[in-house]
């Protein structure tokens, strides 16, 4: 049986950031470029769009996967938390971004790009992730 596939190594990177309900409307129905240019979710897509190695499947550039999500969690007293209050479980409306880059994208600027974005994510300990995978790819 022929092979029709390779995979390719990657890093996957997965930001969870919290948006209002407007603009979760925006993200459920595709609407995404009418989101405000001065939401953190904005700000964030258009640091994966800027010239670095994130989303980089070579002849596509800025792949981001969002969906919409909730996270749930509950202050603790030395929190500064920008919603919710000590003791009380919180439901925040979220976007998840899943951005893949190449194993072999130049250290420094992947670290440059996470960077930027831990500056412009607007929780106290933001919820990202990252990880060593392969995507699967057309032989």
């Amino acid at each position: 049986m022929q092979t029709h596939h390779t995979t390719r190594a990657v890093k996957a990177l997965k930001i969870y950031c919290p948006i209002d309900e407007e603009t979760m409307k925006l993200v459920v129905t595709g609407k995404v470029s009418s989101i405000d240019e001065d939401n953190s979710l904005s700000r964030i897509l258009n640091i994966i769009k800027a010239d670095n190695p994130l989303g980089d499947f070579g002849s596509y550039k800025s792949v981001v996967e969002l969906a919409p999500g909730l996270e749930i969690f509950s202050p603790q007293p030395d929190a500064q938390p920008t919603l919710g209050e000590y003791g009380t479980a919180t439901v925040s409306p979220t976007a998840i971004l899943t951005v893949y880059i190449p194993a072999d994208a130049p250290h420094a600027d992947v670290t440059h790009t996470i960077d930027l974005i831990l500056r412009e994510h607007p929780w106290e300990v933001p919820v990202i992730e990252i990880c060593d995978t392969f995507v699967v790819m057309r032989a």
